[in-house]
């Protein structure tokens, strides 16, 4: 039985966040306190690709704050693919904390579907 579920994503998980890194080839996320354009926020950091300013994950909240100027300082879709990837990577550790297994397809769309298999059957 297939079911399609939509997902709203809180970033909250500090392992995810780190696999996501790692999946799309940035750097390792930073925690502490980083100063943006407007202020400085407390949590965990993820420098995206051209970006002028972190992104800053508040992982009790699940809020992100960020300042890209309205793209001029760092482009939206980098932050969409963290996204992608953060969401991914949560499905993966969510399912093999049950002993499921997770198995990943990218669309042709650019979309990744997770499809869970109960059981751990590849």
């Amino acid at each position: 039985m297939s079911h399609t579920v939509t997902i709203e994503t809180e970033v909250k998980d500090a392992s995810a966040v780190e696999a996501a890194c790692r999946r799309l080839g940035h750097s390792a996320p930073v925690i502490g306190e980083h100063t943006l354009y407007s202020g400085r926020y407390t949590g965990l950091a993820v420098q995206l690709p051209g970006w002028h300013y972190p992104i800053v994950c508040d992982l009790k909240t699940g809020e992100i704050n960020y300042d890209n100027f309205e793209g001029l300082w760092g482009d939206q879709q980098h932050l969409d693919r963290f996204l992608q990837g953060y969401a991914a990577e949560k499905t993966r550790i969510a399912a093999r904390a049950k002993g499921y297994t997770a198995v990943e397809q990218t669309l042709p769309n650019g979309c990744i579907a997770v499809e869970i298999r109960v059981g751990g059957a590849a």
